[in-house]
């Protein structure tokens, strides 16, 4: 790691130690309105208040900067779900999930074979997600070995934490984007050991879903999780109605979606299951036994109309389930995690009409789920999702007031800015009025790119 020198940053500081849904206010959120955040190396040394600290910062000579002393400082955002290969396609019209993948994923994901093109577009997504504020990543990757070690190599060139893996496909697809059973085998093999734990990168064994990977393919996926036990798992689960339907016909004796994964001993506690929308109260149970994990995905969702995430169900005190955010892009419309809170929270007040007591998403759990919740879904919350010594420096600085609207909605809140109460009210209008004007600046391993939410 090349050195870095000291830099001291007066700002205001939001982070989590613990899910606001489940624990009081005063033990979840960390909240310091005048900080001062001391970086050294790629990592937070210090942080603290600005009276506390600026002696020891003055004995140290060095400079403090206020570039950000009006902003709020958070953890890098944590995209819990996201495709590389769909970034190109984003916002195609109207089609539900399966013909949508036949209409237009599949014929884009064909490209990716030429490995000049999928370095290119590596470069585009990469910088976006960045430009967005995010600086941790599951990324699906294309069936194409070439293509995922090209995201793998523009994310250790940033020192970016970024997990990944090449999609096994062996059926259901047109035959460019086919792999089988042993060459799945042996390319993820052969990516695990080039790139899983080098720098600040780790690997995902990636079977799209249970209707493109044969028996003996999904065979293939669990034996490299047991020949590499700290790989995770990521795939497809309930996302719609068509999809269940399917699965119930291609596996006849596993009882439920669910029954399909663990069959195959893929439901672990490494496992990342994308969607959830229509899991029975059984599979809720077992997900939560299993210490698996959901990505939140409500952007895409609702774009193609697949259905609202039971919300309540899996907030359940009874069987907590771990939780992160997922723009999936590309049924995903925006790489904002803002802009994915913005929709999480529609998603959440839409589920009242069937469940009355669920309570909408708040806006110190939404901040949650997008920072520590997606690191803890992910297994990295040692060294990611807070602000606190010894962890990773990778932040986002969000500017508040960016427009005329947004500075006069934030003036409107009347209680001390220094309260709790006061706080999630400002961070509830940052979410429902926020986008890319608000993202001032991204901290990869304490490398600052100044963004203003542009694209790249």
């Amino acid at each position: 790691m090349t050195y870095q020198a000291t830099k001291v940053y007066r700002t205001q500081i939001l982070s989590f130690q613990q899910d606001p849904g489940y624990v009081p206010l005063e033990q979840a959120v960390d909240f310091i309105s005048d900080a001062l955040l001391v970086l050294s190396n790629g990592k937070v040394e210090q942080v603290g208040p600005f009276e506390a600290l600026k002696p020891q910062v003055d004995a140290m000579g060095v400079t403090i900067d206020a570039t950000f002393q009006d902003s709020l400082m958070l953890p890098g955002f944590v995209d819990t779900h996201i495709h590389f290969p769909q970034i190109e396609m984003m916002g195609a019209y109207g089609e539900h999930l399966l013909s949508w993948l036949e209409k237009y994923v599949f014929p884009t994901e064909q490209k990716f074979a030429d490995p000049e093109y999928a370095a290119q577009m590596a470069e585009l997504f990469l910088d976006t997600l960045i430009a967005k504020g995010t600086t941790t990543a599951l990324v699906f990757g294309s069936v194409h070995a070439c293509a995922t070690d090209a995201l793998f190599a523009g994310a250790y060139q940033r020192n970016m934490r970024l997990i990944t893996g090449k999609v096994m496909m062996d059926r259901h697809a047109p035959q460019a984007l086919l792999d089988t059973p042993e060459t799945s085998y042996q390319s993820s093999k052969s990516l695990i050991e080039r790139w899983h734990g080098k720098g600040r990168l780790g690997y995902s064994v990636t079977p799209r879903f249970a209707p493109t990977s044969t028996p003996k393919q999904l065979q293939q996926a669990r034996r490299l999780l047991q020949e590499y036990p700290d790989v995770l798992l990521q795939t497809h689960l309930s996302e719609n109605l068509h999809e269940l339907e399917w699965v119930k016909s291609l596996f006849p004796d596993c009882s439920d979606y669910l029954g399909v994964y663990e069959a195959f001993d893929l439901a672990t506690d490494r496992s990342v299951f994308a969607h959830g929308i229509y899991l029975s109260d059984s599979e809720i149970n077992r997900i939560g036994q299993h210490r698996s994990a959901i990505s939140f995905c409500p952007t895409s969702n609702l774009f193609l109309g697949s259905g609202l995430l039971k919300w309540s169900k899996l907030r359940c005190p009874n069987h907590p389930i771990s939780l992160g955010l997922g723009t999936d892009v590309g049924a995903g419309t925006c790489f904002n995690l803002l802009t994915t809170l913005n929709e999480a929270y529609k998603v959440t007040m839409l589920g009242r009409l069937e469940r009355p007591e669920q309570q909408p998403l708040t806006a110190f759990e939404a901040f949650y789920l997008a920072t520590l919740g997606g690191a803890k879904t992910l297994k990295i919350d040692h060294c990611v999702g807070r602000i606190a010594p010894g962890y990773e420096a990778d932040l986002v600085a969000l500017n508040w007031t960016p427009s005329p609207l947004q500075k006069m909605r934030q003036s409107k809140i009347q209680q001390p800015f220094g309260s709790l109460e006061a706080l999630q009210e400002k961070l509830f209008a940052l979410m429902m009025m926020g986008d890319d004007r608000n993202v001032q600046c991204t901290w990869v391993a304490g490398v600052p790119y100044a963004c203003g939410g542009n694209e790249p």
